[in-house]
This record gives C-alpha cells, structure tokens and sequence, in this order.
C-alpha cells in the first residue's frame, strides 16, 4: 500500500511513520517544509505541499497512485486566520482531491468536541472539514474514510504531555483552573492502533470515532500520573489563578510559545470526555490506563530536564531582552552623558569620538534587546549579543581593567549573562 502522510513532522506523524516503517507499506510524508522532513526520516520519500495555499488542483498529481490518505496536519494558534486555512479549506480541498484521484482510505484526525457543540474555533474549523469529508461519500462506496476524534493525546513530544509535564514537574506541582476539569486521556501507541487497524481492514468504513481512554481523569489526576512517570515525590499543588492562566495564554499566543493558547484554556474549562465503546469494539481491547501506557516508555532525565526548564524559556528570553533594552535607555541620557564620556576616556575617545561611540553602542543594544523581545531570530540575535558582549569585555580589559573589581560585579556580571544568553539560544533553537 502507498500511504501518504500529510503533518508527519508533528507529534501523532512521528509515531505513526515509526510503527509503519516496521511493516511493508510504501510511506512518503509531504509537509511545508521537504528539506526537514528527509532530515527527520532519510528512508522516507517526501513531498511538498502547503494546506493554507494548496487547492485541489494541486493535489492531483502528488495523489496519483497513493493508495491511502492520513491527514495529520494542524495548529494550535489561529494567526492570520491559520484554522481556517489549515483546518478548514486546506482539508476541504485535500478530500476533494482524494475522491477525484480515486484514493480508497482517507484518514482525518480531528478531535473530540468537534460537532455541533464546538466551542471554540480549532472546534468549527474541525467540524468543518470533517462534515464535508462525511458529505463526499456519506457510505464509504467509493473511498472509505474515517474521522477520528481524539481526547488528549499523552506521549513523549506531544505538546499537551509537555504542558502537563511542565505542571508536574514545579517544586510544587502546579494546579490547572480549579484542578477537576474532566479529561479522558488517551496514549498516542492507542491513536497509532487506530489508525494501523483502519488501514488495513478489509471492510468498507466509513464512520467517526471518539478516541478515549478507559478512564475519566481530572486535570490533576493528569498532572499527578506525569509527576509519577518523572520520578518526581508527591507534593501538594500549588494553584494558578486564573488571571495567570489567562495571561500565561495571552503570551503564548502572542509569541507563539509552547502550547498554552486560549483556545485550549477554553477546551479543557469545557471537559474532553467522550465514549470509548466503539474505539474498544473496532480494537477488541479498552485503551491503555494512562499510568500504564507511560509505564511503557520510562522517563529519562532529559523528560525531567524538558519539564523544568520549559516553562522558563519565555521569561528568559523577556529578563534578557529587559536588559539590554534598559542598558541603551540608560546610556542615551538617563545616566549623565558626560560621566559617560569619561568612560570612554582612557580608549582615547573625546569629544564628537566619544559621544558617536556612546550613542551608536546605545543604539545596538537598544535594537538587540528589542529584537529578543519580539522573538525575531533569537539564536542569530543572541549570537550577536555575545558577539558584542565579548568586544566589551575586551576592551575594559585592556583600559578599564580596575572595573573587574568593581565590588557590584559591573563586568564579572557579563560572564553570568552570557551563560543565560546560551542557554536561552540552546532553548530558542528548539522552540523552531
């Protein structure tokens, strides 16, 4: 069978790919970026596409001989109208095209809550796509198909099991709203059974699915059962007000970090509970209890590592760019300009000299710091910072050597910066 997986570089594609490369199945991946994805699964064949652009048209040619479908693709912020785009019309064209080309297995991963009580936007942008791939073939006679609707999906690298983790993992662990909303979390080894079992079952299907564990927890139970799978001793929660979550959501959707958004604030206020019988019938098996389907893959430091430090990227990232925005500030007037200037002094700067090099090194720290706090290429900003960083130190070095012994630490505090500048690179590289 030749299986084409459109968002294999996410989460859910990831495990997917690895278990069908145990079998016979020709699998080729398409995504926005090919380069990435042959780096990620070098036996692999890739594809480029683009769901926000791409119409049906453009699939026609990439479709032909493709036996089946797996549409794994979405976001979790909706910039410039990204749900729509992806979720919405992105799909709607990628169906159209498969019933075109004769395609016989469409798979569409949607989630749970995304019918006619949707609440949020990822919701109806979902139902959307999901509606008009029922519509197209409303018996599966032609192409069979399936929706797949999960509760959250826990594993290694999902973004909602770093959430959780990053929850779990807080000196005390970290209590999400009021802690009882109803979650039914589900391992993604289960989703990967799904989706095994439905390409290769021989009758014709064509029919959505609730994807659920056996089991209804609450949002702590979820963060008690990460901080047990992190090797992590009990500990009483700590709560978050709700005006922190809010603005914990607000910044993640502004700077497009980590998985916090308030779209999935209002998913989880709601409940994500759904009947897993039908699930359990097509697998002949309930899915895995959550401390059981983590049993299965044991955390490693690095988890621990990941958990603790994600939370810290952003006000990283924002005390650094506070740092050097307020040391341009501070060196435009607001410390005298002439005290300055005698600074400047022993490097042989006076005059118009001195004052050009005072404000041009103002100015560049103003536009790095300035740049760090909007997120415009971190690591390569970073990089400069250091750059500049050592050129300072060198210079009071070699003539303003007694500054080392400044008893506020004026220039040992840059060793000190420049460790947490390494750190927030290290950190930036791997947010993408």
């Amino acid at each position: 069978m030749r299986i084409l997986i459109i968002g294999a570089g996410g989460f859910v594609g990831r495990h997917l790919l690895a278990r069908l490369m145990e079998g016979e199945d020709m699998v080729i991946v398409a995504g926005r970026n090919p380069a990435r994805l042959q780096r990620l699964f070098p036996e692999t064949a890739t594809m480029s596409c683009d769901l926000a652009r791409d119409k049906a048209a453009d699939w026609q040619a990439r479709l032909n001989g493709i036996d089946a479908v797996i549409n794994l693709a979405g976001v979790i912020r909706d910039g410039a109208g990204s749900f729509a785009a992806v979720h919405d019309q992105g799909a709607k064209a990628l169906f159209d095209a498969c019933l075109a080309a004769g395609v016989r297995h469409v798979i569409q991963l949607s989630a749970l809550g995304a019918d006619e009580t949707g609440i949020s936007r990822y919701h109806r942008s979902k139902q959307a796509a999901d509606d008009h791939l029922a519509s197209l073939d409303p018996t599966g006679q032609r192409m069979n198909w399936a929706i797949l609707r999960p509760s959250l999906i826990i594993g290694r690298g999902g973004a909602s099991t770093e959430m959780f983790a990053a929850l779990a993992a807080a000196p005390l662990p970290l209590r999400l709203g009021p802690g009882t909303w109803k979650l039914q979390p589900i391992h993604v080894d289960d989703v990967i059974d799904v989706i095994i079992h439905l390409l290769h079952r021989v009758e014709p299907f064509a029919r959505r699915l609730d994807l659920a564990g056996p089991v209804v927890m609450t949002t702590d139970g979820v963060t008690l059962a990460l901080r047990s799978w992190l090797d992590l001793r009990p500990a009483p929660f700590l709560p978050l007000p709700h005006a922190l979550l809010m603005l914990g959501a607000a910044l993640g959707d502004r700077f497009g970090l980590g998985p916090a958004s308030r779209d999935s604030l209002i998913m989880l206020k709601a409940g994500n509970v759904g009947d897993d019988r039908p699930m359990r019938d097509l697998l002949g098996r309930p899915a895995r209890a959550l401390p059981a389907a983590l049993g299965q893959h044991p955390a490693m430091i690095a988890d621990r590592w990941r958990a603790r430090l994600l939370p810290l990227a952003l006000p990283l990232r924002l005390l650094l760019a506070a740092l050097w925005i307020w040391t341009g500030i501070v060196s435009l007037g607001l410390y005298p300009v002439s005290d300055s200037e005698a600074l400047l002094a022993p490097l042989g700067l006076t005059g118009l000299s001195a004052g050009v090099a005072l404000y041009t090194g103002a100015l560049l720290d103003l536009t790095l710091g300035l740049a760090l706090l909007c997120r415009w290429w971190p690591v390569a900003v970073g990089a400069a910072q250091l750059v500049l960083m050592v050129g300072y130190t060198v210079l009071i070095s070699l003539y303003l050597p007694d500054l080392w012994l400044h008893p506020f630490g004026a220039v040992t505090k840059n060793l000190v910066v420049a460790g947490a500048t390494l750190v927030m690179m290290a950190m930036e590289a791997d947010n993408g």
